[in-house]
């Protein structure tokens, strides 16, 4: 009994910790935002809803600076401040803030954004249960190895994800009349975009696959569906 104490430890502490980052997260959501309001954006929102026979899509703004864009895990879509600036300074178009939106519709309705809360507490029991044993037998470099496979699994569930939201995304803005191109032209922009964000937001927002890979996903997209843009 006492060899799988770590374990039963780690498991434990993972449901712990994801009790808490949903409660944490859902009280920040709420203590730092607000319902998005602008009126063009509105009218690409209600053509997505509309699209998925929605009586509305409701967006908030989450008060903070660094660019990106959220499904929380009780399935509330956010955009952050800082992305609706670039917005209004003209750095990004609401087509292109509307695939955004369409993308994180998608973590919501594949069941990407709960799963991921738990992905991510499960990855901290899983490392904590690692580096227990690991460092019986490694002692020094055994919880290092614990952190980069903990990491690695991490950075490989991310980016399924992403791909399966992009896709989402791309289907939901063809057939609500944008199309993807807007959707492509943001992949161009999001290294620069984001290029401050790194330490910023928790990591389980982070990993993304890579633009060029993204963009040839959205276009393989467009041709098995027949479509040009």
């Amino acid at each position: 009994m006492l060899r799988f104490t770590p374990i039963i430890l780690a498991i434990v502490y993972g449901l712990i910790m994801y009790r808490f980052s949903a409660w944490r997260t859902a009280r920040m959501l709420d203590e730092q935002s607000t319902e998005l309001a602008d009126p063009t954006l509105k009218k690409l929102i209600d053509r997505m809803a509309a699209s998925l026979e929605l009586p509305r899509i409701k967006v908030h703004i989450y008060e903070i600076e660094p660019v990106n864009g959220l499904a929380a895990p009780d399935g509330r879509i956010f955009i952050t401040r800082g992305f609706y600036n670039r917005y209004t300074q003209g750095d990004v178009s609401g087509e292109e803030l509307a695939s955004v939106i369409a993308h994180e519709l998608g973590h919501v309705a594949l069941g990407h954004s709960r799963r991921r809360m738990i992905d991510f507490s499960g990855q901290n029991a899983l490392r904590t249960a690692l580096a227990m044993i690991l460092t019986r037998f490694i002692p020094g470099i055994g919880g290092w190895i614990a952190n980069g496979l903990t990491r690695l699994l991490a950075a490989r569930l991310s980016r399924s994800d992403e791909y399966e939201a992009d896709e989402y995304a791309a289907a939901l803005l063809t057939k609500a009349g944008i199309g993807t191109a807007p959707q492509k032209s943001l992949f161009t922009k999001l290294e620069a975009l984001t290029a401050a964000n790194k330490g910023t937001m928790p990591a389980w927002l982070l990993s993304h696959p890579k633009t060029e890979q993204r963009i040839l996903a959205i276009e393989k997209l467009e041709t098995k569906w027949g479509v040009s843009e």
